[in-house]
């Protein structure tokens, strides 16, 4: 049997089954009886034996064995000679380096609870210092990045009270650690060893501090990703106490990887991709390069597919939909050139492409340090031979199933819509089950107002990781479904634990969009409750939802959050107007009901004000046990 699918558990179950098997077969004498337990004493001891370790650790290659071998810098120069896209963002880099030769080290500062922003700092700047030195062999770099490896190792701790600190603080030192190990000076080397052990691998075995071995979401990749760097620099000094970090990771992060099941979307949303997914990447790199095997992990279900997933959550306007503690703004994904390399298809960086050429691009500092990985593995492509993907609607199941619309690829070219389901409680999720944006003439007429930033409601004291029914995220403006683009039913909040899933997607070119069965969101004020959100002949957008009352009367309201100037044409028409375009919402159904305006002004003094925006809605009256269509078209206004 393979050793890197042996474990204990499969020898736990084995031994009792051929056990039971023997005892009741009834042709067991005394002394095979006594025979048969001392082999199954040995079997257990073998099963011990055999389920230590997933790898082979004698395989590790020499330094540097991180994301980049020995001598794989001189593929990176040539790519660059011909690709005007890695071009700048080498220039980024070096830039960095250099702005980084004349500034202070790092010093420990926490913001409320966390020193996360140092942790990604130093992560940046080790990386980035590491990376040039390693392009262009120029000291200076190298011993800038030995100050600040330097600085860090002495703080007093890594604030293991919030592990994500540990994960990318530990990340960092390592790939210092590694990159330049050879011209380390003794003294560093000593203190980063020591570091990443009583900093890193210390804590993470505290019981007050390591519950993100047990989790679903991006603090375990986060954390055991940086864990397992440490633990594969350290792996020829320190190698009984790195295996153990490792193969502790190789049972933890596929927790965190099943979110990804079946098909790929992300219940956590755009930004939270971007956290987690880049993490689970570099671990999954690093693991190749050092070890020659991910264990496996990649091959997790739906991982490979999350690189689709993520690209058609991208509009048309260059806007992200931005479904959950998510933000419009889109941006650069360095893991995409890894996924891109791995499955060996370009088209994986269509988005990535536009990103880098775009002149008003500017790198986010989530980006930022993670710049290398785009050379990396973007030295292995033609920018030129990059070309888009051919389907016109992506759709992803699971916890938070999606359905995807996009007709064009080019800036502002043909139609983008993105229809959610799910439930308020995946992670970092708002009650914005059955929500929906759209786009049309290079214009994002539907929107989603997206997260408020954590510290700006966390320092006036709100709970906002009370997820429960009654909890005070749900007080939050942003976060309840009164402001998203979905139904309220009487005024109230959806169901924290209802579940919206997709009933059907249509794919051909005539009706491209998904129904979801939206009745578990209202308890018990409506029967049955579903949406289809369609894009009818590429021409407009159609809302279609089908409510029954159940046994008392009930008020639904109807929501679409914009930034367009709104004008009622009449009482069933509203014109909306931006950047000179124009589109009509339209009610077919029902005849008595209007649009109204509704302003979103907050009423709670924690809330991050939301100027430019509007809510159009209108309310619709079903008598018990009665059924309602609510029928709305979305009409650009054609020129």
């Amino acid at each position: 049997v393979s050793k890197c699918v042996v474990r204990s558990n499969f020898l736990g179950a084995v031994v009792p089954i051929f056990y039971l098997y023997c005892v009741n077969s009834l042709i067991l004498t005394d002394m095979n009886k006594v025979l048969y337990l001392i082999f199954t004493c040995l079997l257990l001891c073998a099963g011990t034996h055999l389920a230590a370790q997933t790898f082979d650790y004698n395989r590790v290659i020499g330094h540097p064995r991180l994301l980049m071998k020995q001598g794989e810098e001189q593929k990176i120069r040539e790519s660059l000679k011909d690709n005007p896209e890695m071009q700048r963002v080498y220039k980024q880099i070096a830039g960095e380096a250099d702005r980084l030769l004349v500034c202070p080290t790092l010093t420990y500062k926490k913001e409320g609870r966390r020193l996360l922003a140092v942790s990604r700092e130093a992560l940046k700047r080790i990386f980035d210092l590491s990376f040039v030195y390693r392009m262009t062999g120029e000291d200076k770099y190298r011993l800038r990045a030995e100050q600040e490896m330097v600085s860090v190792c002495s703080f007093g701790d890594w604030n293991p009270s919030h592990f994500l600190d540990v994960g990318e603080m530990t990340m960092a030192v390592a790939i210092g650690y590694d990159w330049l190990f050879d011209k380390l000076s003794p003294e560093t080397k000593r203190l980063v060893r020591e570091s990443i052990l009583q900093k890193g691998f210390a804590p993470s075995n505290d019981e007050q501090y390591n519950w993100f071995l047990k989790a679903e979401n991006n603090w375990n990749q986060v954390c055991n990703t940086g864990l397992v760097y440490g633990a594969l620099a350290l792996l020829d000094s320190d190698a009984k106490e790195a295996a153990a970090v490792i193969e502790r990771a190789m049972s933890s992060v596929p927790l965190s990887m099943q979110v990804y099941a079946p098909d790929g979307n992300y219940p956590e949303g755009y930004n939270y991709w971007g956290y987690g997914t880049s993490f689970n990447v570099m671990l999954i790199a690093a693991l190749e390069s050092a070890l020659g095997s991910d264990g496996g992990l990649s091959a997790a279900e739906g991982f490979m597919p999350s690189a689709r997933f993520m690209q058609y959550m991208a509009g048309t306007t260059g806007l992200a939909f931005n479904f959950s503690d998510a933000r419009e703004t889109t941006q650069s994904f360095p893991a995409m050139f890894w996924y891109a390399s791995k499955l060996n298809d370009p088209s994986l960086l269509w988005n990535e492409k536009i990103f880098l050429t775009r002149e008003d691009t500017h790198f986010t500092a989530e980006e930022e340090r993670f710049l290398p990985i785009i050379l990396i593995y973007g030295s292995r492509f033609d920018m030129k031979e990059v070309t888009p993907p051919a389907s016109k609607i992506w759709t992803g199941h699971g916890k938070v199933p999606v359905a995807l619309i996009r007709t064009g690829w080019r800036k502002g070219e043909g139609f983008y819509a993105g229809i959610k389901g799910g439930t308020a409680s995946a992670n970092h999720a708002h009650m914005d089950a059955g929500s929906f944006v759209f786009e049309a003439l290079g214009v994002r007429w539907a929107q989603d107002l997206g997260m408020q930033e954590y510290y700006s409601l966390e320092k006036e004291g709100v709970r906002l990781w009370n997820g429960d029914q009654d909890g005070q995220r749900w007080d939050v403006f942003r976060y309840n479904n009164f402001v998203h683009n979905t139904l309220t039913v009487n005024g109230e909040k959806h169901q924290v634990k209802g579940t919206v899933p997709i009933l059907a997607t249509y794919t051909k070119d005539a009706r491209l969009g998904a129904s979801l069965d939206m009745t578990s969101l209202f308890g018990g004020n409506l029967k049955k409750a579903t949406r289809e959100v369609v894009l009818v002949k590429e021409q407009y957008l159609q809302v279609t939802d089908q409510v029954q009352a159940a046994g008392k009367p009930a008020s639904v309201r109807w929501t679409m959050v914009t930034s367009a100037i709104p004008k009622q044409i009449d009482s069933h028409t509203m014109e909306l107007t931006k950047e000179g375009k124009k589109l009509h919402v339209i009610i077919d159904s029902p005849s008595a009901t209007a649009f109204s305006v509704v302003d979103n002004i907050p009423s709670h003094s924690y809330d991050a004000p939301n100027p430019g925006s509007v809510r159009i809605v209108f309310d619709a009256d079903v008598k018990a046990g009665r059924k309602e269509t609510l029928k709305v078209r979305l009409v650009p206004v054609m020129e």
